[in-house]
């Protein structure tokens, strides 16, 4: 049980006392999804039990909810690649589609109101992330946590809740190398496959995912060929939010910064995560995962490939199976 689970909350000027709806807007990404905006939707349901919480946003994140019971889904595909004209004209058009005057939207610094610029509601609450904890090495998780207790007197958790896929029984390591076409967050050489090697000596399965297909997953297929360890890994083919499902099993997760660090802390799994490419030691400490468990992070800007391979041991070396 968590501590502020405990806690009442506390009345927050401005903030309706029983508000109809709360819109929680999601923030497109799926990492941001879960780090960011799940511990908003967490504490609007605690916070208003009798309000319809509706996360706002695209079916891929929705995947990620699909399971909690208290969470409705508004579709709103934002256009990624439209040009500044058309995101200003959807999200007028989505502030159309929020029609009653009691509810209210929770804005985690969403590209669907370009960061707040474009207010949904009267009742609108923007949670300024860009610039909240602009002095000091502070963790997104705990600047979103701060933020919701400050404006409406509670504290949220990150989690996950996507429709459960069977992992099997024996214990298992769950890799992402995903990087999303960015290879600059890739190390070089044979890391991966490494990698892949050290996990495979220490637990009896490897859950892999392959990722958008392509080019990734030809690099991924690869490493774990070359690792010596094919034999013990199953390959993940279909959505993130499956593969999250997977990752909430597993006895331990390694990959690069990407979404699946942030389901595995969500989650409580011991965490590894690989820090390539990074625009500044900011960033790291901003988007490092947060959890209930076990959390390790390397930077490939501080520590050489062989150094991050050596700390990956010594974090699964604590994991007892």
């Amino acid at each position: 049980m968590r501590a502020w689970d405990l806690e009442r909350p506390v009345a927050r000027l401005g903030v309706p006392v029983s508000p109809s709806a709360a819109y929680v807007l999601s923030r497109v990404t799926l990492g941001s999804d879960i780090k960011i905006v799940s511990p908003v939707l967490d504490a609007m349901k605690r916070r208003f039990p009798e309000a319809r919480i509706v996360f706002v946003g695209g079916r891929k994140s929705a995947e990620l909810f699909a399971e909690d019971g208290r969470v409705q889904f508004l579709e709103a595909a934002y256009p990624r690649t439209g040009s500044m004209e058309e995101r200003i004209a959807f999200a007028s058009e989505l502030r159309a589609r929020i029609t009653e005057p009691d509810a209210m939207v929770v804005d985690p610094d969403s590209r669907l109101t370009q960061l707040g610029l474009v207010p949904l509601h009267p009742n609108h609450f923007h949670f300024p992330s860009r610039t909240a904890g602009s002095v000091g090495p502070a963790n997104l998780s705990d600047l979103t946590s701060d933020w919701l207790f400050d404006t409406f007197g509670i504290r949220g958790a990150a989690y996950i809740a996507p429709t459960p896929v069977p992992a099997g029984d024996e214990p298992f390591a769950a890799i992402s190398l995903g990087v999303g076409g960015n290879d600059s967050k890739c190390l070089p050489g044979n890391f991966e496959s490494r990698l892949v090697g050290e996990l495979g000596s220490r637990f009896p399965g490897l859950w892999i995912d392959r990722g958008a297909g392509g080019e990734e997953a030809r690099r991924v297929t690869a490493a774990v060929e070359a690792s010596g360890q094919a034999a013990k890994v199953r390959y993940w083919e279909g959505s993130f939010a499956a593969f999250a499902s997977i990752i909430s099993q597993a006895a331990f997760y390694a990959g690069y910064d990407s979404a699946g660090q942030h389901a595995a802390a969500a989650c409580g799994i011991p965490t590894f995560s690989v820090f390539a490419g990074a625009p500044s030691e900011r960033f790291e400490n901003r988007w490092a995962p947060k959890g209930p468990g076990l959390v390790r992070t390397v930077s490939s800007r501080l520590q050489s490939p062989d150094d991050c391979l050596r700390a990956l041991a010594d974090a699964a070396a604590m994991i007892e199976i």
